[in-house]
């Protein structure tokens, strides 16, 4: 018995190109920046976005909220010692009568600066440092990693409270040096050993043979193909930076009075915190929110930046194979 064959339908011509109209030139499609697909990436990432959206609310309400309020972080109200949250005082006051809103808003500002400038100081640090290190090799690779293994065994926290009665009268920029100077070591042994993968690389040796200078290609041939492991760690040394502030002001070695950070309003008043739950709920609230939204930042831009991440993919692609995956096949149809 023969089996009849279904007639075999002639394949759909493929799309023609658009004519080209008299008088004018095909374009060519124009391609996708590396910048422009990070962007791209990073807006995909929803906890990224959120991230980035209260880390920017809180430079502007560290900036822009003083002006919102008469009260100043070195005022004292003294008909109201300890008063909840009210209208007068938006966040209450404390023990001496300061307003607690116009005090937290004076820490944030410095906790987020010094945040912001440890991250970028530690960074360049790490970069040079590494870099030059491996490039040179030699007695300068031996000195500096003899260096990094010194700073790497000491008590970094010990130091800094010890060496911060010292500085007790300098500006907080003091802080902020010590602070970058102690937390740059782990990412220099990294950025050290790219820098011997990167070395050996035909660019680099071009570079060598036509004379440049060394200095000029460390920074203009090897650190920008890390770009992307360098502004991770911005991004995680700013978040640890402000976490290791708000703990050293917390014991006392940190930003000193007048001046105050984060640390300095939770450690004044830690002591009534059980009693009055705002002194502490407040400012400690902040500073969750500036770690949460920096570790945020830190995984949207990882994602971003590494092409092999899933997470970053397009979406509308994503859910195109998933409801292929899940479309019920038909009777007799094999997948």
């Amino acid at each position: 018995m023969s089996v009849q064959q279904p007639p075999v339908a002639d394949p759909a011509p493929a799309p023609l190109p658009a004519p080209v109209e008299e008088g004018t030139t095909a374009v060519a499609p124009r391609r996708t920046s590396r910048a422009r697909l990070t962007v791209r990436r990073f807006a995909r990432n929803r906890l990224a976005l959120f991230g980035l959206a209260v880390l920017i609310l809180l430079f502007l309400a560290a900036y822009a909220g003083p002006l919102l309020t008469k009260w100043d972080y070195k005022s004292h109200d003294f008909l109201n010692f300890m008063s909840g949250p009210s209208g007068e005082h938006w966040w209450g006051t404390t023990q001496g009568g300061v307003d607690l809103f116009a005090l937290t808003m004076r820490g944030l500002q410095k906790s987020l600066v010094i945040g912001l400038l440890v991250g970028i100081i530690s960074t360049f640090l790490s970069a040079v440092v590494g870099a030059f290190s491996a490039y040179f090799g030699g007695w300068a690779d031996r000195v500096l990693m003899w260096l990094v293994d010194l700073l790497l065994v000491m008590p970094s926290f010990l130091i800094i409270a010890v060496m911060s009665p010292m500085f007790r009268d300098s500006s907080w920029l003091v802080f902020v040096a010590l602070l970058g100077a102690f937390s740059w070591m782990i990412t220099g042994r990294v950025v050290r050993s790219m820098t011997f993968t990167l070395k050996d690389r035909e660019f680099v040796k071009a570079a060598k043979y036509m004379g440049v200078p060394a200095p000029v290609i460390i920074f203009r041939h090897i650190l920008p193909n890390m770009a992307s492991m360098l502004i991770i760690d911005t991004v995680i040394q700013a978040g640890a930076a402000v976490i290791g502030e708000s703990g050293l002001s917390y014991f006392g070695f940190g930003v000193q009075a007048p001046d105050v950070s984060l640390g300095t309003v939770i450690a004044d008043n830690t002591t009534n915190a059980s009693t009055y739950p705002w002194l502490f709920f407040f400012p400690a609230g902040c500073l969750v929110l500036i770690g949460l939204s920096i570790a945020f930042i830190g995984d949207g831009l990882r994602d971003a930046l590494d092409p092999n991440s899933t997470r970053a993919k397009a979406r509308p692609a994503r859910r195109k194979n998933r409801a292929a995956t899940s479309k019920p096949l038909k009777e007799g149809a094999t997948r």
